[in-house]
């Protein structure tokens, strides 16, 4: 896709850019990245989706064709994608991103408006 700037490291991926699928069309933004930056690892992306019906969604790094530096393009359709409040491995990333499962999974409860 043109127009969406130099690829880029998760690390430099900010929240609210867009998402799109292979195709062009936009299925929503990046609300937040899943990573464990102390080991360098990246786990995926919490993509949210527009109003009405707003949803996040978690895009696992293999379901990610490309990280640009003004959006993100999904190698699967946005129908694969779990919801990332059910999705335990995206729960369990997010945590262990924050610097370990005591207490981050009831702040990313909070953060998904769980808690």
């Amino acid at each position: 896709m043109d127009g969406l700037g130099a690829k880029i490291s998760y690390l430099a991926l900010a929240d609210r850019v867009p998402v799109y699928l292979d195709d062009g069309t936009q299925v929503g933004a990046v609300a937040r990245v899943v990573a464990d930056e102390g080991q360098d690892i990246f786990h995926g992306v919490v993509v949210r989706t527009p109003p009405p019906g707003r949803r996040d969604l978690f895009a696992c790094r293999d379901a990610i064709r490309e990280l640009r530096e003004r959006g993100v393009v999904l190698a699967v359709p946005s129908t694969d994608l779990p919801d990332a409040d059910a999705d335990a491995p995206a729960r369990t990333a997010a945590a262990e991103a924050d610097g370990g499962p005591t207490g981050n999974l009831r702040r990313l409860g909070r953060w998904l408006g769980q808690g």
